[in-house]
């Protein structure tokens, strides 16, 4: 049975091992994930005991790369970065390239190739965004200049590191790898490269003008259906569909469309809905990527090569963060800021790893090299806290000498106006969301049981229609096809000898929805009316989750059914 089950195995103890030492982590202090890289050691080739199946680990790095990736894009904001362009553009490029240098420079020291030292270096570069949130969330940062700067900063290097992941296979060859499976054969590797980059520019261009139209109407569709484990499944979808269309029909790699996917998604009103009920897929495929970059971690590098080790951490902690400290103050910003973006820069992560494995697989990277970014990563995060913590420290006397107090204070507060009034509409779209639905409430207090969920899933499935004084919104006898809520305006509706009048917050078609008979009234605009419509099958969908509101409603139909049918007989005694 174990010989059988070797997935199950593998990922069981990969999750049992990473919740014993992430646990153990996070009571230590320390960040979750050196935990789950420590344990993908403990079930790795390199040590004792269990041995995971390395292949199946390797593919489901895959998927957790995928994820990761769609996630990044799913939270990537195009207003944040342009609100710090100024600083984070140039101070992350500016920074990638120094860091970059000095590992090459190291590389070519211990005698490795240039596309070695390339790859390692940009591997050293890179921090890792999920360290950096956390770190930042822990010190009530997030929502300070300095920490957006940072944050801004970090989305800089994650879209570099998907360039680079685009490039890297298509120079591969030219840098001493092996060639790219997907190069043109016979072609020069100028060749190969500009057909790489018009195979992205196709597929950036398809994702950009399709994806806006197509994956909002999808997602309305499914959110239609009311299941919630569907919705969630047409998002798990799109973000593989994508990733795994890109690959094959593009050749770009999964990381780009996973990112694409999330990007496009998150223009959809769905976004927020699509992040939460993905985070725990996300999160456990994450958890297993990091578990499978252990594996391949050979801890004897710590006792063959400890001043190796020493190097790459100082070039991580000391190299990057003093690069960035000198970019940000030539940039013209406070030292307070620059020492708050070289703490958070001071540790490499998840995308370290991803280009690090992209370079072994491309045959760049040795073996060695992949121990030493992961031993600096492991090392990195571990010592961020204490970066921090010096930051606090200097902080202080920093700001009490004279010469230095004021330098960049003008431009910092600039940037607190921008980022202010950035928030500001920021909690305006929310506060109208929010304000949208109380009023829908206010409006029609028929709703007025309904959780956050369920208004939020009516206000998607609401139709707006319009009707003019005289226009004829419903004729008895038509087959129903929907109900109709009152927003602004009134309606006459005529049964038999009867009229009766329904204003703003008052609805009428329901009946014929629920009895499936035809309509048996009239029913006329008597003012310039807006409706919010439920179709037939949205109507009956909606109230069939929602017991209670069906009931509601079934009783005010049977009092309108029994009042008509009173009118009626009292019509036709008189005639």
């Amino acid at each position: 049975m174990h010989h059988e089950a070797t997935l199950i195995a593998t990922v069981a103890m990969g999750f049992v091992l990473a919740f014993v030492f992430g646990f153990a982590a996070s009571r230590l202090r320390l960040p979750p994930l050196i935990g789950y890289l420590v344990a993908g050691v403990a079930v790795g080739p390199f040590t004792p005991g269990f041995v995971a199946d390395a292949a199946l680990a390797a593919q489901l790095a895959e998927m957790g790369v995928i994820l990761l990736m769609f996630g990044v894009g799913l939270h990537f904001s195009v207003a944040d970065l342009m609100a710090v362009r100024r600083v984070a553009i140039p101070g992350a490029i500016g920074q990638i390239v120094l860091a970059t240098a000095l590992g090459a420079g190291l590389a070519m020291v211990w005698g490795w190739s240039l596309g070695a030292g390339l790859v390692f270096g940009l591997s050293l570069s890179v921090a890792s965004t999920v360290v950096l949130l956390r770190a930042l969330e822990d010190r009530n940062a997030l929502d300070h200049p300095n920490g957006r700067i940072a944050v801004g900063w970090l989305i800089v290097e994650d879209l570099v590191t998907v360039l680079a992941l685009v490039l890297l296979p298509a120079l591969s060859e030219l840098l001493g790898g092996r060639p790219d499976p997907h190069a043109t054969p016979g072609g020069s590797v100028l060749l190969t490269l500009g057909i790489t980059l018009l195979k992205v520019a196709a597929f950036v261009a398809l994702a950009v003008v399709l994806g806006p139209k197509v994956v909002p109407w999808l997602l309305k569709q499914v959110a239609r259906t009311g299941s919630r484990e569907l919705f969630t499944l047409s998002v798990l979808a799109i973000a593989m569909g994508i990733a795994y269309g890109s690959a094959e029909l593009f050749g770009v790699s999964f990381a780009l469309g996973a990112f694409f996917a999330g990007v496009v998604l998150n223009e959809s009103e769905f976004s927020h809905r699509a992040a939460a009920n993905s985070l725990p897929l996300q999160d456990a495929f994450a958890i297993l990527f990091f578990v499978s970059v252990g594996m391949l971690f050979d801890p004897s590098i710590v006792v063959r090569e400890p001043f190796a080790i020493i190097a790459v951490l100082l070039v991580i902690v000391l190299g990057k963060s003093i690069a960035a400290l000198g970019v940000v103050v030539a940039l013209g910003y406070p030292v307070a800021t620059a020492l708050t973006v070289s703490a958070s820069l001071a540790q490499i992560g998840e995308f370290s790893f991803i280009l690090a494995g992209l370079g072994k697989s491309a045959g760049l990277l040795p073996q060695e090299a992949f121990d030493l970014i992961l031993a600096g990563a492991l090392l990195s995060i571990t010592l961020n806290p204490v970066c921090f913590a010096a930051v606090d420290m200097l902080g202080p006397r920093i700001a009490a000498v004279k010469s230095i107090r004021n330098y960049g204070a003008r431009r910092l507060a600039a940037l607190q106006t921008q980022l202010t009034m950035l928030r500001e509409r920021t909690e305006a779209r929310e506060e109208a969301r929010s304000l949208q639905m109380k009023n829908l409430v206010d409006l029609f207090p028929i709703f007025g049981h309904l959780d956050h969920q369920a208004r939020e899933e009516l206000l998607v499935l609401f139709q707006p229609r319009m009707a003019s004084p005289g226009d004829r919104v419903l004729r008895k006898g038509d087959r129903p096809d929907a109900a109709y809520f009152i927003s602004e305006g009134a309606v006459q509706v005529d049964v038999g000898n009867r009229t009766i009048r329904l204003a703003q917050g008052e609805f009428f078609g329901e009946m014929a929805l629920l009895s499936g008979e035809r309509r048996s009234a009239d029913v006329t605009a008597v003012d310039f009316c807006k409706f919010l419509t439920l179709d037939r099958r949205d109507f009956r969908t909606f109230l069939g989750r929602y017991p209670q509101l069906r009931a509601h409603v079934g009783e005010l139909a049977a009092e309108r059914a029994r009042a008509n049918r009173a009118a009626t007989e009292a019509a036709a005694a008189t005639s």
